[in-house]
């Protein structure tokens, strides 16, 4: 499902090109998708808000067709909070509604604390309040659901296993997380496949997660957040359990959120329909 109405574009900000998809007009709305995803992950989400806005779903650097600096230290927030403003700018704007699940969800978190004049409305999908998911890590439960994140912190090791049965293990995260199977088609995993396949691709991915406990998202303390916010919660979330979302207000002072059961991590892909509408009542459109 690859529209042939969506223009496929470049920008170089913060001394890296960014790959991106765009279409429609008007008030800017960004895109930015999770671990191991790319802009694709927004494939039902584009050609229905570019109804009301210039819609942009971004590679984050590292991913599919965005650089891939090879050092880890380019994969920090610091870096990718640079990225996302130059990328606002670049595209001559001075503001957005800022969409993020995963870990595009944790850098939309953490760019509307550090520039809420540049967010209009932030949309969250299944990815905490750094503030909540820094308590979850110190929990027994959510500890083992975020296992994997131990394991990535090995060198060489986990692009191995990535890669081997020809991205078996990544047709698994998709297919074996989902409540829905039939959400993935197989041209689906395909290009998710293809996407992680490009060199340097895997390691830059797996590279988020290599600083992610060095980082500042889980060493600071966080204020109350000013900017609107509506977070979207798949119940069944494998890896990031449902009581990450409770006591989100503390963190957020205009906070709603929209629960979906019967729907895994993936959840704007899964339940694309209600995801979208929940955002377009949040919107008033």
């Amino acid at each position: 499902m690859i529209e042939t109405s969506w223009k496929h574009d470049y920008i170089t900000t913060n001394g890296i090109k960014l790959h991106y998809v765009t279409q429609g007009e008007g008030a800017l709305m960004l895109m930015l998708h999770g671990f191991p995803e790319f802009w694709y992950s927004w494939r039902h989400q584009i050609p229905e808000f570019a109804k009301y806005f210039k819609v942009v779903a971004v590679d984050l650097r590292g991913y599919n067709d965005s650089e891939k600096p090879q050092e880890k230290s380019a994969y920090v927030m610091d870096e990718f909070m640079k990225d996302i403003q130059g990328l606002i700018k670049g595209l001559e704007y001075e503001k957005c509604i800022l969409v993020g699940h995963d870990w595009g969800g944790a850098i939309a978190w953490c760019f509307a604390y550090a520039h809420p004049e540049m967010v209009e409305r932030l949309i969250i999908l299944n990815i905490p309040h750094p503030a909540k998911f820094s308590e979850g890590l110190r929990t027994p439960g959510q500890l083992l659901k975020s296992s994997y994140m131990f394991l990535f912190q090995l060198p060489w090791l986990p692009e191995l296993l990535m890669q081997s049965l020809d991205y078996q293990l990544l047709e698994n995260a998709f297919k074996g997380m989902a409540v829905n199977k039939n959400a993935f088609s197989q041209a689906d995993i395909e290009a998710y496949k293809n996407a992680a396949a490009k060199r340097g691709a895997l390691t830059a991915m797996l590279n988020y997660y290599r600083n992610i406990f060095q980082d500042k998202m889980f060493n600071k303390s966080w204020g109350i957040l000013e900017v609107p916010t509506l977070m979207i919660w798949g119940e069944k979330d494998t890896a990031l359990g449902k009581e990450l979302t409770y006591g989100t207000e503390a963190y957020v002072r205009d906070l709603q959120i929209k629960y979906i059961p019967d729907c895994s991590h993936w959840v704007q892909q899964e339940q694309p329909e209600l995801v979208n509408q929940y955002i377009q009542d949040y919107l008033g459109l």
